[in-house]
């Protein structure tokens, strides 16, 4: 998508109406005619609140439909079909601006979440723990790849993956389960638990907390 991207927004497209730059844009998830998609997950329309083809397609519409409504001159990337865009009002389109950045923050994720993945098969003879943590982490990861980092928990045995995800708020519920039976059995495995004062790890047998000397 991010190549794509980039490559789109070196071309150079204007509107035959008003001459001016076409914006690119991420394409509606139907096409609005026949709901069978555009073909392409991006679009060029002008936005020119100014354009002949907007400023008088309301009054066109309203002559021809009795509703509210004018047009934009769009154009798909890598064709040559152009369409003249039925719209409800001037925000139409103004929200669905291609953001580069944005872009690259979620190509960097995605390209970052499938290393982790591929490190899982190793993650314990390599003691990965920064992968599988950052799966289970990963809120725009998806689920069945989260829940297979959790099963890897208990195997690497290091009780530092616990302030992490102790800090982190899960949106799932059903992960969240696992993660906590992983936890409480990677403490027990070592003889641990945490205290409910200050949530330091101490020995399963304190009866004070060598951290905040709370009685327990």
């Amino acid at each position: 998508m991010l190549s794509r991207a980039l490559k789109y927004l070196e071309e150079k497209h204007t509107c035959p109406h008003c001459k001016e730059e076409l914006s690119l844009c991420h394409a509606p998830p139907m096409h609005v005619g026949d709901g069978l998609g555009w073909g392409s997950e991006f679009l060029f329309i002008c936005l020119n609140d100014e354009c002949s083809l907007f400023t008088k397609g309301w009054q066109y519409i309203e002559d021809q439909y009795g509703h509210v409504g004018s047009y934009r001159h769009m154009e798909i990337p890598g064709s040559k079909e152009t369409y003249n865009m039925m719209v409800a009002g001037s925000a139409a389109f103004t929200g669905s601006l291609v953001d580069v950045e944005a872009l690259k923050d979620q190509n960097e994720r995605f390209q970052k979440e499938q290393k982790a993945v591929a490190a899982l098969d190793n993650c314990v003879e390599n003691g990965d723990l920064e992968s599988v943590l950052y799966l289970i982490l990963n809120e725009h990861g998806k689920l069945s790849d989260r829940k297979r980092a959790v099963e890897y928990l208990l195997p690497l045995n290091d009780v530092s993956c616990i302030d992490p995800i102790r800090n982190f708020s899960f949106r799932d519920t059903g992960l969240e389960q696992a993660v906590n039976m992983a936890l409480n059995k990677l403490l027990a495995d070592n003889f641990l638990k945490e205290c409910p004062f200050c949530a330091e790890l101490i020995k399963s047998r304190a009866a004070v907390c060598k951290h905040c000397q709370k009685e327990l």
